[in-house]
């Protein structure tokens, strides 16, 4: 009889950083009781954009990041404390499907 190896499950792979993003904004909104519109109106973006960010679907430039904070009156160092703490608890938000890395990190030399 072949020996049988143990189930050897991988660790859960990382959230992708958009998908964490997006779910702290929304969090941050919805914490303050402020429309989707009445933000993006602020930040100089559109509605859409803005709803596009917060479900995960696109990954905003530093400055745009910059502009939803300021509308939103977070401060980007309070941002990503949250997000640092939830990628350690590894919460994944319910829904939001997590995924692994493509492929191994290059570093430049």
């Amino acid at each position: 009889m072949a020996d049988i190896l143990p189930f050897h499950r991988d660790p859960e792979p990382e959230p992708l950083w958009r998908e964490v993003l997006g779910r702290s904004l929304r969090a941050a909104r919805e914490e303050q009781n402020s429309r989707l519109v009445d933000i993006a109106e602020r930040a100089g973006i559109s509605p859409q954009y803005l709803s596009e960010i917060e479900r995960g679907r696109k990954e905003p430039s530093s400055e745009m990041i910059a502009a939803v904070t300021g509308a939103l009156g977070v401060g980007l160092a309070d941002l990503l404390a949250g997000i640092a703490g939830e990628v350690r608890r590894g919460r994944t938000g319910g829904s939001v499907p997590l995924r692994r890395p493509a492929g191994p990190l290059l570093m430049a030399a």
